[in-house]
């Protein structure tokens, strides 16, 4: 019928109706969006409240949860990588027999990874030396001790066929270092942060890890700062593996108690070398530093010009050294050269000085006169 139509609008071409079905659909519709986002948060509200009440509980499950996965995780892993339960005690040993690393083993094939043992105590074995060429597994061996070490304490099984590990406070690594020029600091600022903050760190029952420090400076500067933090570690007792290609420091063994050379086994075979990664008791004076530069594709005009110019350096090392002047030897030996003696006449008139009555003529007038004695 003619009376449902309900005239909404007059137009010059027309006129515009609507029903009440129409209408109430148009408010429904248009309506609708803001319902369902009150809708959305009044659930959104009742469950928040829901979980607000429950949080203690779901926090809980949700903590079992979380350790029942890493426990399974644990148990996985043992299993399919053939790990062993650690004896994890309050000695200060560190004794790992036949350690593997436990990511590099998933990445060669199985039983490929050469086993490597490791032992660490405050005493007599508290600081290793480690040398040998790049590329040998000095890093690898270091890191998979401090990652059994770690694992050990978390409660997993570690990769070894037998381990004791004693429990430490802090483990400490110096491991490569990456230039921070945002900063201003160098690799070699970065590196000695690092070695500052494990020195005013560490304690005896700490465990450290340290790959080539001072190599970031020149040689002399580089093994001085080496020489002299291994002599603070080892006063501090600190547990440290140290790997380094200054083969001076070798002769700690000698000089400090509780220090221990260790070397990368590698065979030679005429020219090239074979990298056995065995870890074994003895230092090494051999980088084979040409030799890996060959095996990293460098072309071989350059390794055979580098192999000459190593030569030639080598020679004339050690022709210097059976060319000492007759005072180095009389100083071998204990004697004192014309020159130290003048040095020492000169300390002596140095130290009857009394600075506080000196005028300053009178320091020309004998700053002159030792002067001529140096002559």
């Amino acid at each position: 019928p003619q009376d449902r139509y309900i005239r909404k609008q007059t137009l010059t071409t027309g006129e515009r109706y609507i029903t009440e079905e129409l209408k109430n659909m148009e408010n429904e519709i248009l309506g609708s969006r803001e319902k369902v986002v009150n809708l959305e948060y009044e659930l959104f509200v009742k469950i928040r409240d829901e979980i607000e009440r429950n949080s203690k509980r779901i926090q809980l499950s949700a903590n079992i949860v979380a350790k029942v996965d890493v426990l399974c995780s644990f148990a996985e892993v043992a299993i399919d990588m053939n790990y062993c339960m650690p004896l994890v005690n309050n000695s200060d040993i560190i004794d790992i027999k036949e350690g593997r690393h436990p990511v590099i083993e998933k990445i060669l094939e199985r039983g490929s990874f050469v086993q490597n043992d490791a032992y660490l105590d405050e005493e007599n074995n508290r600081l290793n030396i480690i040398t040998g060429p790049n590329m040998a597994g000095k890093s690898t061996y270091m890191r998979q001790v401090a990652l059994i070490t770690l694992m050990a304490q978390i409660g997993s099984f570690v990769p070894a066929t037998e381990a004791n590990i004693g429990v430490v406070d802090k483990i400490f690594t110096r491991v490569g270092a990456s230039d921070d020029l945002s900063m201003g600091e160098s690799t070699f600022m970065v590196e000695m942060t690092e070695v500052a903050t494990i020195l005013k760190n560490a304690t005896e029952k700490s465990l450290v890890i340290l790959d080539e420090i001072g190599r970031g400076t020149s040689t002399y500067d580089g093994l001085s700062i080496a020489w002299a933090v291994s002599e603070k570690i080892n006063k501090m007792k600190v547990k440290t593996l140290f790997a380094t290609h200054y083969h001076e420091l070798t002769d700690l063994e000698n000089k400090l108690e509780g220090t221990k050379n260790y070397h990368i086994a590698v065979k030679e075979r005429g020219e090239d070398i074979i990298f056995l990664r065995k870890i074994v008791e003895g230092g090494t004076d051999e980088s084979y530093g040409v030799h890996v530069a060959k095996l990293a594709g460098v072309p071989n005009d350059v390794t055979k010009r580098a192999n000459d110019i190593l030569k030639t350096l080598e020679r004339k090392s050690v022709l210097r050294n059976d060319k000492q002047t007759k005072s180095e030897k009389a100083e071998e030996q204990g004697q004192l050269s014309m020159y130290n003696y003048k040095l020492a006449e000169i300390a002596h008139q140095l130290d009857l000085l009394k600075l506080d009555s000196v005028t300053p003529i009178e320091a020309l007038n004998i700053l002159s006169k030792i002067k001529e004695n140096m002559a």
